[in-house]
């Protein structure tokens, strides 16, 4: 085993080609001993990812969350073994015995790297095409807080956000909608190194991809250049060009051949995601210079010249604390909000005196939230957000609110266009960069195409705000295509997703202060198109109650049956406790708004709201109805869709789908009778 040095000694630069075989030969060797994993990309790309770990990017292993840090995303996350060893050999807590535990269960290095597990990995990757999408959230981040704290004298912000990306990652949908904007932006300090290897996990990529990359880029509005990948110098070129050129992003296809120095699997999809067996590993150490029986061998001179690369970040780290020191001096007030902003806490007195709601009339529930934000976004400064082309149907537009443009990101709101796959992972990135609390908004049904990236922001705890609007079949008219059915039960799916579908405007106050509450993990608020009356809280229980996820409304002196729903359906559940109690059919009344914040409460308030001793139930929702079992039972019963919508009125849609008062009333005295 390598020894360890101290990250202050100063190293002489060994050869290129050592660095870059050390890094080889431990990518190979992590992939052998977990007998899994992908060894060629690392092979292939570590001559650009020497270059630019050692010459160009600003980051301190001591410190992996200093703000003004460099962000590097490897898109091509099934590369892992590429980043940690980078991340081992430049010092950060990341022993070579966490290589060696590869994929091992209780590892910090699983098969794609994961945020939170290893110091130094800034976003979770592995689905292809995420990673370079939340590099332009990341490069839109630091932009946006450079316009918004820096002033003459004190560039308080100014990283760049570099990504080393895939085939794969250029052929995913998400890529072209991220990327795109990321031209549109003229996002200049995000640059790309594209491994261009040709080869794909079925073979050569002309298989199915033929096209001109490069072109298409600059057809987006990029800087393009391409080089030999394996030639140091030339990718240290492109690099100083990418980083000359402001006004645009850049990227470098990186021309690579996959498994470089493998004798039979180099340039071929055999080295691409499987091991090259121990036999190929001794003929690749052979051809490269190393010790053909040397594993996880790492030559001193390697370790001490990559661990003082890592320490010079310590210097440029003190360099920027001294200028945040005069920065408070200077601008006590931003200084201050820059740090509340980067620590992810909102400022004080943020959610006091929120609009409440009277019952003069009845309101859209998208339409309160659109109230709230209002008030929310003039005492959360960092509050950003957008929609995917959906701004007056979603109302996530603060009144008075700038957008951003290429030319000005002092505007708090993103123009998305049509990509909403794009906004919810580029809102990831702004939310993994840190110093931004991110929206976006879209119609509920378009979250199919967001789900990849919602569960990706609940697998990183990242307090994303989705704002889904067109709820159910009450959007009417637009019809089956756009009614959503089946995407609540698939969203309450997602593990650390709090999912809250308020009954009125009230609740959706609640909804956006349990939202930005939740500082580790993302919610998705689902509203309403149609009016819905606003609850008088005289005569049921106080909006405030709806945090907890489900409470009672309107009770009755020892239920019989409990009558659950949520949205827009529990106006319907209310009908049917009026006409059971007309029947002298004593009702309680619950609006669930979150079935997850529910689930987290004391069983004993469960119990208190869900008497295990009350056995009949009934929940509605215009949705599948599989949310609804755990909670009504076997001996209950769930009013809700098994098919999809219709185009019609929406009044008349619920009518004929059997979703009234009188059908909630008749499936309560069902389960009354057993």
């Amino acid at each position: 085993m390598t020894p360890e040095i101290a990250p202050s000694v100063a190293a002489a630069v060994p050869p290129h080609d050592l660095v870059a075989n050390t890094i080889r030969t431990l990518a190979i060797d992590g992939v052998q001993k977990a007998n899994s994993g992908h060894p060629g990309m690392p092979m292939g790309m570590a001559d650009a990812a020497v270059v630019l770990w050692t010459k160009y990017l600003k980051f301190n292993p001591a410190d992996p969350a200093w703000p003004d840090r460099d962000r590097f995303v490897l898109s091509a996350g099934h590369g892992s073994m590429l980043l940690y060893s980078l991340l081992y050999l430049t010092g950060y807590d990341l022993p070579l015995e966490q290589l060696k535990s590869f994929r091992q269960w209780g590892s910090h290095t699983p098969g794609h790297p994961e945020r939170g597990e290893a110091p130094g990995v800034e976003t979770t990757t592995g689905p292809l095409g995420q990673g370079i999408s939340n590099a332009v959230g990341m490069a839109l981040a630091e932009r946006w807080l450079a316009a918004h704290f820096n002033r003459p004298g004190f560039e308080v912000v100014d990283h760049s956000t570099y990504v080393i990306a895939s085939d794969g990652d250029l052929m995913e949908g998400v890529s072209h909608e991220t990327c795109s904007l990321a031209g549109h932006l003229g996002l200049g300090k995000l640059i790309v190194l594209y491994d261009d290897n040709h080869i794909s996990i079925d073979g050569p990529t002309t298989l199915s991809f033929d096209e001109d990359v490069l072109l298409r880029f600059d057809a987006y509005g990029w800087h393009t250049q391409r080089v030999d990948g394996h030639d140091p110098a030339a990718v240290g070129t492109a690099l100083d060009a990418a980083r000359a050129e402001t006004g645009r992003p850049s990227i470098i296809a990186c021309r690579t051949t996959i498994g470089f120095g493998s004798p039979n699997r180099a340039g071929t999809a055999k080295a691409h995601g499987e091991p090259l067996g121990v036999d190929e590993v001794r003929l690749t150490k052979e051809r490269l210079g190393w010790p053909p029986d040397a594993q996880f061998y790492v030559p001193d001179e390697v370790l001490a010249y990559m661990r003082a690369t890592g320490a010079h970040g310590g210097e440029t780290e003190g360099e920027w604390r001294a200028l945040m020191g005069r920065y408070a001096v200077a601008h006590p007030e931003l200084a201050a909000e820059f740090q509340r902003s980067m620590a992810n806490e909102l400022p004080d007195g943020w959610d006091r005196d929120l609009p409440t709601f009277g019952t003069e009339k009845a309101i859209a529930t998208r339409q309160a939230s659109g109230t709230v934000l209002n008030a929310l976004s003039k005492r959360i400064s960092n509050l950003i957000g957008g929609s995917a082309d959906l701004t007056p149907s979603n109302n996530t537009l603060p009144e008075g609110e700038k957008s951003v443009t290429r030319d000005d990101f002092s505007g708090r709101y993103i123009r998305f266009g049509v990509r909403e796959h794009g906004m919810g992972s580029i809102l990831n990135g702004l939310a993994a960069h840190g110093g931004l609390r991110p929206y976006g908004g879209t119609f509920l049904i378009f979250s199919d195409y967001m789900r990849p990236v919602i569960r990706l922001a609940s697998m990183m705890g990242l307090p994303v705000v989705y704002v889904f609007t067109h709820d159910s079949i009450g959007l009417g008219e637009d019809g089956p295509t756009h009614q959503p059915i089946e995407q609540l039960a698939s969203l309450r799916a997602i593990p650390n997703l709090v999912v809250f579908r308020p009954a009125d405007a009230n609740e959706t106050r609640l909804g956006w202060q349990v939202a930005l509450k939740r500082a580790n993990h993302p919610t998705a608020l689902i509203l309403t198109r149609q009016a819905l009356p606003v609850l008088d809280r005289a005569q049921v229980a106080p909006a405030e109650n709806a945090e907890r996820g489900g409470y009672v409304l309107l009770d009755a002196d020892n239920p019989q049956v409990i009558l659950i729903g949520a949205g827009s359906e529990v106006e319907i559940a209310l009908g049917a406790h009026k006409l059971l109690a007309e029947q002298g059919i004593r009702a309680r009344v619950v609006s669930m708004p979150s079935t997850e914040l529910f689930d987290m409460q004391p069983q004993a308030y469960r119990d208190s709201v869900l008497p295990p001793s009350v056995r009949a139930r009934v929940a509605v929702e215009a949705a599948v109805p599989m949310s609804w079992w755990p909670y009504v039972g076997l001996d209950g019963a769930v009013v809700g869709l098994n098919h999809f919508g219709a185009s019609a009125p929406y009044k008349t849609i619920y009518k004929e789908f059997g979703l009234t008062p009188e059908k909630v009333a008749e499936a309560a005295r069902g389960v009354l009778k057993g």
